[in-house]
C-alpha cells in the first residue's frame, strides 16, 4: 500500500486509524479532597429551628392556667405559682416543639408569655368565684381596712383627702385596677424569672 492512500483499492479498507487518548486520572489529592467534601457535607449538624410564636401560646396557656388554678385554690403561694409556671411553660414547649432552639432568653419569653396569660387567668377566676360566692363585701371591708391601716400610719391632714376618696366608690374601682396592673406586672416578672431558669437548665440538657 503506497503512504497517504485512504482506502485499500481492492477491499476497500479504511487505512487511516486514529488513536483515542484515554482520559487522564484524577489526582489522588484531588480525589481526597471531593471524597472529604462529600463526608463533610453528609456530617454537617441540623442547625435548630427559630423559636415560633404560634407554637408557644398553647404551651404558655396550659401552664398559665396551672398556676392561677392553684394560686386561686390556695395550694401554692402565688410567687412559686408563677416562677414554677414560666419553668413549666419551657417544658411544655420543648415537648412540643424539641426541634426549636432554646436558651435562657427564649425560656424568658415564654416565661413571660406565660405570666401574661397567668394574670389574665386568675383575674377571671377570681372575679368568678367573688361574684358566685358572693365574696364582694369581703373583699371590700379588706381594701377599706386597708385604708385604715393606711390613714393611722400617715395622721398628715393633706393625705385625708385621698384616703377619703380611696374610701368612696370610684375609690375602691381605682383601687381595684391598681391591684390589677399591680399584679400584672409582677407576673410578668415572676414569669419571665421562670422561663429563663427553664430555658437554661432545659437548653443545657440539650446541648450535653
Amino acid at each position: 500500500m503506497e503512504e497517504g492512500v485512504t482506502f485499500c483499492p481492492h477491499c476497500s479498507a479504511p487505512q487511516i486509524r486514529v488513536i483515542v487518548a484515554e482520559p487522564a486520572a484524577r489526582p489522588a489529592a484531588a480525589r481526597e479532597e471531593s471524597s472529604s467534601s462529600s463526608v463533610g457535607a453528609e456530617s454537617v449538624p441540623t442547625l435548630a429551628i427559630p423559636m415560633s410564636w404560634w407554637q408557644s401560646v398553647q404551651p404558655c396557656a396550659m401552664a398559665g392556667a396551672i398556676a392561677a388554678i392553684t394560686m386561686v385554690a390556695k395550694l401554692v403561694v402565688p410567687v412559686i405559682a408563677v416562677i414554677g409556671a414560666g419553668f413549666l411553660a419551657v417544658a411544655f414547649f420543648r415537648r412540643r416543639a424539641p426541634e426549636a432552639a432554646m436558651n435562657s432568653r427564649a425560656g424568658a419569653r415564654l416565661g413571660a408569655l406565660c405570666g401574661l396569660f397567668s394574670s389574665g387567668i386568675t383575674a377571671i377566676l377570681l372575679s368568678l368565684k367573688i361574684t358566685l360566692l358572693h365574696q364582694g363585701g369581703e373583699v371590700r371591708r379588706m381594701i377599706l381596712d386597708w385604708i385604715q391601716q393606711a390613714a393611722a400610719r400617715y395622721p398628715d391632714p393633706q393625705a385625708q383627702p385621698t384616703l377619703d376618696f380611696l374610701r368612696s366608690s370610684g375609690g375602691m374601682i381605682f383601687m381595684l385596677v391598681f391591684f390589677l396592673i399591680f399584679a400584672f406586672l409582677v407576673f410578668l416578672i415572676l414569669g419571665t424569672l421562670g422561663g429563663a431558669l427553664g430555658g437554661a437548665i432545659l437548653g443545657r440538657r440539650d446541648r450535653s
